[in-house]
């Protein structure tokens, strides 16, 4: 897993890239709730994401939290196909704002 910030109007979008597995999501899960220090709004960019397991959406679910606790906000965009049906079976995409 490879990932960019980019920082812009007040906003972090993480652009991640890669598999986000067991030996990657500790990783991701650090990349995100750290991009929580630099702004209140981060997007997460999948476009570059063909795997995504379920500890890869425990970060995500972290990150939400996170979130919510600093009164911001996670946006999920450019999401794959096979990984937006990861989000779907497990009931994620009614807690996570994807885009």
């Amino acid at each position: 897993m490879h990932y960019e910030e980019i920082q812009s109007e007040g906003k972090l979008q993480l652009n991640v890239e890669g598999k986000i597995d067991a030996l990657t999501s500790d990783e991701f899960q650090n990349v995100v709730l750290k991009a929580f220090t630099k702004s209140n709004t981060v997007i997460v960019n999948l476009e570059k994401v063909q795997y995504m397991s379920s500890a890869g959406l425990r970060a995500l679910i972290l990150g939400e939290k996170t979130a919510k606790s600093k009164g911001g906000q996670m946006i999920i965009i450019n999401t794959q196909p096979q990984v937006l049906d990861v989000f779907r079976v497990a009931g994620f995409d009614s807690l996570l704002d994807i885009r």
